[in-house]
């Protein structure tokens, strides 16, 4: 049994095999001609196959949506709603750093106003 276990383990270190697998998938569409061209990456991301409905009812009824087109509206609204809060933040961290701005600049206007004022002839001479 020892004997196997070493056989096994000088074996081991002497075969070594690679395996060059790749990982990522292959893009058989042409990303830098739909680029230049200002579409999506994704062809099935946007346009009418996606974003319109598959049927229309020819007395004008509205036709229900789609599971994925719910889905994408809904999406959409969380992201218009994150918008909103993250911009109304950045306007009051705007409104904040110049309400602190001017808090320090008055602080410092205050306080050379408080330091020590020349008296006596000192203060004759000034006017």
């Amino acid at each position: 049994m020892l004997q196997i276990s070493k056989l096994c383990a000088t074996t081991s270190n002497l075969i070594t095999a690679q395996r060059h697998v790749a990982l990522t998938a292959v893009r058989s569409i042409d990303q830098k001609w739909r680029a230049a061209k200002g579409l999506p990456e994704n062809p099935n991301a946007f346009g009418p196959l996606t974003n319109l409905p598959d049927y229309t009812f020819l007395d004008g009824r509205t036709t229900p949506l789609g599971s994925n087109q719910k889905k994408r509206l809904i999406k959409q609204q969380e992201i218009a709603a994150k918008i909103v809060e993250l911009s109304s933040e950045l306007e009051f961290a705007k409104q904040r750093h110049e309400r602190l701005k001017s808090e320090a600049q008055a602080e410092k206007q205050r306080i050379l106003q408080s330091k020590l004022k020349p008296k006596g002839h000192l203060l004759l001479k000034k006017k």
